[in-house]
């Protein structure tokens, strides 16, 4: 009888020993976690995707099993170990799902190693701080280890970790993340060629306006009946807060898996379909 268990394994990358489970066969898909998580905290979402495809998950530095370095957090190194481990892993093109924290580090890896990435979902994330309510940060100042006894975040974490008593350390590091204004370049952003689908929730940390602007610049925000629909998504998913949307697998999994499927836009085109004709 076939087992369902995962590959799993550690990357020598950049210093780190990079946690990695690999789910299922097919085409290559990099799930990324949001901030405190382990990838079993993806829920059901892994499981469903991996039905269909090979999907690699891993942990980020000082996150679940892999262990911590001495070198401060930045979307830009989780960007560079991720790329780092598909090249360990020989995978040479491969979408990419990144969630919160995972969708920053997506974004990052597809500005900055592009020969990688053939399509992204971006959840729950921003290109610029100006993305999130004003309310966000000074929340995230205010965060405290204590304030995680008892949740499934630190009891995931003392499960797997390798030294349970570095999670403050954990904390502190992402907290000076979060609190680090940054603004990548509109016109970066707009360049990405991979096909993008954006999702948050109606109550989310990243504003709806930023959403919109952000799926303006990956060709969205057209008459799709006159030109034909974009390459790229966005969809906001109603009553859904930014820790909600670890419940919406199902939702998720209805959206995701077929604009992964769907086919790339031929050399030239700027649309996935046809406008409509009279």
């Amino acid at each position: 009888m076939a087992s369902n268990a995962p590959r799993t394994g550690y990357a020598p990358v950049n210093g780190l020993q990079m946690y990695y489970e690999i789910h299922g066969t097919g085409r290559p898909l990099v799930v990324l976690h949001g901030s405190f998580m382990t990838i079993e905290l993806m829920g059901k979402l892994v499981p469903g995707l991996a039905q269909s495809r090979q999907v690699i998950d891993v942990e980020f530095q000082g996150h679940g099993h892999t262990p911590d370095v001495d070198r401060p957090f930045s979307y830009e190194q989780l960007a560079d170990d991720t790329a780092a481990l598909l090249r360990h892993l020989g995978i040479a093109n491969t979408d990419i799902y990144g969630y919160s924290l995972g969708g920053g580090v997506a974004l990052q890896v597809a500005l900055r190693h592009p020969e990688l990435v053939r399509k992204l979902v971006i959840v729950s994330a921003s290109y610029s701080s100006a993305g999130m309510y004003p309310e966000v940060l000074p929340a995230i100042a205010q965060i405290t280890p204590e304030l995680f006894n008892g949740t499934p975040w630190r009891e995931a974490y003392d499960r797997v970790a390798p030294d349970p008593a570095a999670f403050p350390t954990l904390v502190e590091k992402l907290k000076q993340l979060d609190v680090t204004p940054y603004d990548w370049p509109a016109a970066a952003i707009r360049a990405i060629t991979a096909p993008t689908l954006i999702v948050i929730g109606d109550s989310d940390g990243t504003r709806p306006e930023h959403a919109v602007e952000m799926f303006r610049l990956r060709g969205g925000g057209v008459f799709g009946d006159m030109v034909g629909l974009p390459a790229s998504q966005l969809a906001i998913l109603p009553g859904t807060t930014h820790v909600g949307l670890l419940e919406r697998s199902d939702w998720l999994l209805a959206m995701v898996v077929p604009f992964l499927d769907a086919p790339l836009p031929q050399a030239g085109e700027s649309s996935g379909s046809q406008a409509l004709r009279p």
